[in-house]
């Protein structure tokens, strides 16, 4: 039976990866750097901070990476006031309080992140959990963070759907032995698949999706 649904935040639950970006660039220039897309979605997107900047600044200390994270967060949060969910996301989240679905946000998205997109977004306390990486020992692309998310709803990993739109994300998801949606919103399918997700979607609506409910719910695909 579905008994667990687990969301990714950013690039998930709402396409944001262009703010994440944008903050990036922009603070990044203030730096005499230059960030492109291309770079950001194959070296950036998904990734926790500590990750990024290990990235972006090896030869800086610590201390600087975590000033640099802390400033490009508040710059991503100024960029996004208000936020428009994935369509078919308040289908799903409705169809999932309606028959006892628990539902938790699985992010490596600092905890101020996670707060202030859910507030933009209208969504909350519609999710029994927000687990974020700096409270765990691991971040993405470990499955940690979604072994604890179902661990926190109870939930066994061939009871559960778990939504991705980054390869970190799909690679943890799918680690943790859950069937994994990926959304094409900021990679494609043919990333997403080679990452590990088993169905790749541009959204919430699409009929696929609603498909492997039906089967999840009825006990047929595992």
């Amino acid at each position: 039976m579905l008994d667990a649904l687990l969301f990714d935040l950013d690039g998930t639950l709402a396409d944001t990866d262009k703010l994440h970006l944008l903050a990036m660039q922009q603070l990044l220039h203030e730096d005499g750097r230059t960030l492109t897309e291309a770079e950001f979605d194959a070296h950036i997107s998904g990734r926790a901070n500590a990750d990024l900047c290990r990235y972006l600044f090896p030869d800086r200390p610590l201390d600087e990476h975590l000033a640099f994270a802390d400033r490009k967060e508040a710059r991503f949060r100024a960029l996004s006031p208000t936020l428009q969910p994935t369509p078919g996301l308040v289908r799903l989240l409705e169809h999932a309080e309606g028959n006892g679905i628990g539902m938790a946000v699985v992010t490596n998205a600092p905890r101020a992140n996670a707060v202030h997109m859910l507030a933009a977004l209208g969504l909350e306390g519609r999710f029994g959990h927000v687990l974020v990486a700096e409270e765990l020992e691991k971040a993405k692309p470990d499955p940690l963070p979604y072994l604890t998310g179902l661990q926190r709803l109870d939930a066994q990993a061939g009871n559960a759907l778990a939504f991705e739109d980054s390869v970190p994300g799909v690679k943890a998801a799918s680690g943790a032995g859950i069937f994994t949606v990926g959304l094409s919103t900021s990679q494609s399918a043919e990333a997403l698949m080679a990452a590990g997700a088993s169905l790749v979607v541009a959204d919430f609506e699409d009929p696929r999706l609603w498909e492997v409910i039906a089967e999840l719910a009825e006990g047929a695909r595992r």
